[in-house]
């Protein structure tokens, strides 16, 4: 891979978390005065972050990632078990119902994201050593399929709808590459469809997600709340914005404004031109990971590149369709500007692993 392209895609992670720590800040100074004390309270931990994710981004940098192959079945192994551990009272902290994070004094660890990192490991290895098999619905599909069925059961009883979507769409664009038929990939999304329907309307909170998102104003103090306020932010902001530590719907108006929901702020605070030098930045990433996927050297390379663009990638858009109101609310982080925590550090791992396969030439898919 040319130096320059290399040199690219790191500069715009940089910019990227640049942008982060600056609206970390802005998004979350007042809040954090109000509960904390301290209106640093969440930049202080969010660099603590950076720090421990910028370590482990030049570590795996420094591994060759050829050999992360044979780590594939022990890490998919060990994440599975890690999100079996995370259901068990008194191990898996609960939040507002939820059991997904273990709590390790002030950092909590989201399994679900070393499970994602080790699912795209895990088939772009399946998917190099069965290249022949691919086709083959047996020995090629049913195996990733089970893995995939077997890693979604666990992050729904978290329960985690959206994560579990999200690496669905990844895993489903691998195999469609790969070569997989079409058939086999069309008859599970219609057999998953059903499924859906009643993973979504049999749950209250996502059905009344669903109706916010079609009608936000049927409940405009209830479920439909952020939808509206954050809207409200965007639209507040114009073209040029009402100023960087100038926004209104920070103060207590949006939830989660410095983690979910800070592209809103970034609309309001720097307007229509922040928002989309934002999204021209992803754009440039994707665009230069689409180059390294291309001069990939090998096939597992040239897969595990191809999934952990997908996931930072889906990632993104999904945010910030959420703030914009295309999809309906789901809590994920916007890569490397959101306040995260173990999301974050995952983001630069990937980035890690993509810089070091844009390092390998030389041998033929």
């Amino acid at each position: 891979m040319p130096a320059k392209a290399k040199l690219n895609i790191f500069s715009v992670c940089i910019i990227l978390i640049s942008i982060g720590i600056v609206m970390i800040y802005s998004a979350s100074s007042i809040y954090a005065w109000e509960r904390y004390g301290s209106g640093f309270f969440f930049l202080k931990r969010h660099l603590v972050f950076l720090v421990i994710g910028l370590f482990l981004t030049f570590m795996v940098m420094s591994y060759d990632y050829k050999k992360i192959r044979r780590l594939a079945k022990p890490l998919l192994i060990f994440s599975l078990l890690l999100l079996v551990l995370v259901l068990v009272p008194g191990i898996g902290r609960e939040v507002s119902g939820a059991r997904r994070w273990f709590r390790f004094k002030f950092i909590s660890f989201q399994p679900s994201e070393l499970a994602n990192l080790a699912m795209i490991i895990y088939l772009a290895d399946f998917i190099a050593r069965k290249a022949k098999l691919i086709k083959d619905f047996r020995k090629g599909f049913l195996p990733s399929i089970f893995i995939l069925g077997l890693y979604s059961m666990l992050v729904v009883m978290q329960p985690d709808l959206g994560t579990t979507l999200a690496m669905a769409i990844v895993v489903f664009i691998m195999l469609f590459i790969a070569g997989v038929r079409i058939s086999y990939l069309v008859s599970l999304l219609l057999a998953g469809l059903p499924v859906l329907y009643f993973l979504i309307f049999s749950v209250p909170y996502r059905r009344m997600r669903i109706l916010a998102f079609l009608n936000p104003w049927l409940d405009p103090l209830g479920s439909g709340f952020q939808i509206i306020q954050s809207q409200i932010a965007l639209g507040s902001g114009g073209v040029f914005g009402v100023g960087l530590g100038h926004s209104r719907q920070k103060l207590f108006y949006l939830p989660a404004a410095h983690t979910d929901f800070i592209f809103s702020i970034i609309g309001e605070e720097l307007g229509l031109l922040g928002t989309l030098g934002v999204i021209i930045l992803f754009i440039i990433f994707v665009r230069q990971g689409l180059k390294i996927i291309k001069n990939s050297s090998d096939k597992f390379g040239y897969f595990l590149a191809l999934g952990l663009l997908l996931m930072i990638t889906l990632k993104a858009i999904i945010n910030i369709g959420v703030s914009c109101g295309v999809f309906p609310t789901k809590g994920l982080p916007l890569p490397f500007i959101s306040y995260g925590g173990s999301s974050f550090i995952f983001d630069l791992i990937s980035v890690g692993i993509l810089l070091n396969i844009s390092r390998s030439r030389g041998e033929a898919l």
